[in-house]
């Protein structure tokens, strides 16, 4: 893989950046971390080198004086809605997340319920984070927000929302994903400290948009596209262009928000240490940026990805017209098609060929292989079986899975599991080839290369079945799919 993104660069500058903006405030520091903290796959995606657990090793540094608290918005929890890279819901990855920091040292002191309503999803929620041991605070809408400044810094606004008690300098405020509200979270603690004779600062660490680099860089259209259902917007930071005569890029909420922000800090200080929204900021990833080119590429095959991904979503009531079209509107600024994603392209040409619902997976060599399906295989397994051929060397001609390990298993499936369908899904197959390998030397060297897919391109011409999704997600193989079922069916297992 080619890489546009220097990491240890990264590391350094941002873990130099982060505790000078700490040593400028005295007492408490809220910190928003936007993105994924320690899974962060978009930036991999979009900036080939950079880890997925970058921020989690610069906090791991200083995790004695670090306490996480996790929001989560109401409407998130009742509308279920999905973080598409792990396929679960907001809600289940809280509990993930809590798992995850704790496992690596990190102190969790509480989760935060934005924008509470008591919807009996989200009242379930509570009490099943109080029943395993977990804080659980409130906060509400707040009428008008963030335009009425007077009304937010009222007992009405901020004062209405419940004071999350913490006890470490360095408050790291992070959420499932986007539109959780971590911002305003922060800004009602600063609120609710200093109505208790705690200054406590606040600043943002968010890797997108980057600050440093184009508005109409792909990098920062690949994260316009990811949040198209937020309909966020980037734009010029208009603060920090009047205060420095600098062009900036910032996003439409952090603009909207920074009044908010400089009339709190005006209230506690005196003054507003920052005169910008880039002023908050602390991400130093676009000084890491070390190959444009291949960032933009990158960031290219990301927005197609997003507009495929959110064309299933759409069938499935999980996305809207507007996000659609408003990434439809990204790839004509950037002049992309979806035969700019090479195994969206050979798909459609393998199912033109066979008649059948059919899939294909690029290399990282750049090598592409195809699948179709058949009547013992499904696509997906036939197209894992193909790929691990070629990676290790074995010709097409030679079955992995020969007819006497299939049969007795599609059998088995029709007549005893009571399954309609005789063919091996991508689980199934891969579980016959690991049982093959203890006698048949082809079938061990093939799945010896079962690690070398990841980070591969699948596509699908049909939405895959829940199992057959899993595993190629398991796998960290980057799949698409057109919004097409089996056999024109309404309903995917």
């Amino acid at each position: 893989m080619k890489l546009a993104f220097d990491n240890d660069l990264y590391l350094k500058l941002q873990s130099e950046n982060i505790m000078k903006r700490v040593s400028q405030f005295s007492g408490k520091l809220y910190i928003e971390f936007g993105g994924k903290l320690f899974d962060d796959y978009h930036a991999s995606r979009v900036l080939p080198g950079f880890l997925p657990d970058s921020k989690l090793r610069m906090l791991l540094t200083i995790k004695d004086k670090v306490e996480v608290v996790i929001v989560i918005n109401a409407y998130d929890i009742q509308a279920n809605k999905v973080r598409g890279d792990l396929n679960i819901t907001y809600d289940k990855d809280v509990i993930r997340l809590i798992d995850a920091f704790r496992e690596s040292g990190l102190f969790v002191g509480s989760v935060c319920v934005n924008r509470y309503q008591d919807f009996p999803s989200v009242v379930s929620f509570i009490n099943k984070l109080n029943n395993m041991g977990v804080k659980t605070y409130k906060a509400y809408d707040i009428p008008n927000y963030p335009h009425d400044i007077d009304m937010i810094m009222s007992d009405e606004g901020f004062g209405k929302n419940e004071y999350i008690e913490t006890s470490r300098e360095v408050v790291v405020v992070t959420a499932p994903g986007p539109g959780s509200g971590k911002l305003s979270i922060c800004l009602s603690q600063l609120y609710n400290e200093y109505k208790r004779g705690i200054c406590a600062g606040y600043a943002k660490y968010e890797t997108f948009p980057i600050w440093n680099i184009a508005l109409k860089d792909p990098v920062n259209q690949a994260y316009e596209a990811a949040t198209a259902d937020l309909a966020d917007v980037n734009m010029i930071d208009p603060y920090h262009l009047e205060a420095y005569g600098k062009t900036t890029v910032n996003y439409n909420r952090d603009v909207e928000a920074f009044p908010v922000l400089k009339q709190m800090f005006t209230a506690i200080y005196g003054s507003c240490p920052y005169k910008s929204p880039t002023d908050m900021g602390v991400n130093m990833a676009g000084f890491a940026i070390v190959d444009h080119n291949v960032s933009d590429k990158a960031s290219n095959d990301e927005i197609i990805r997003r507009f495929l991904n959110t064309k299933v979503a759409l069938r499935n009531g999980r996305a809207t017209e507007e996000a659609l079209d408003k990434i439809s509107m990204l790839m004509r600024g950037l002049d992309l098609s979806l035969n700019d994603r090479p195994v969206y392209k050979a798909s459609h040409d393998k199912e033109e060929l066979s008649g059948t619902p059919s899939m294909a997976l690029q290399l990282e060599n750049g090598e592409i292989v195809d699948a179709k399906t058949s009547s013992s295989l499904t696509a997906p397994a036939a197209l894992l079986l193909n790929a691990l051929k070629k990676l290790a060397g074995i010709p097409d001609d030679v079955y992995l899975l020969s007819p006497s390990v299939i049969e007795p298993i599609s059998k088995m499936k029709i007549n005893d599991l009571g399954n309609h369908n005789p063919r091996l899904h991508a689980d199934e197959a891969l579980i016959a080839l690991t049982i093959s390998a203890q006698n048949d030397n082809n079938a061990k060297k093939a799945l010896a290369k079962l690690s070398e897919l990841k980070h591969t391109q699948a596509h699908s011409t049909v939405i895959l079945s829940e199992v057959d999704a899993k595993i190629f997600s398991k796998l960290k193989v980057d799949l698409t799919t057109d919004p097409e079922v089996y056999a024109h069916r309404l309903y995917v297992k």
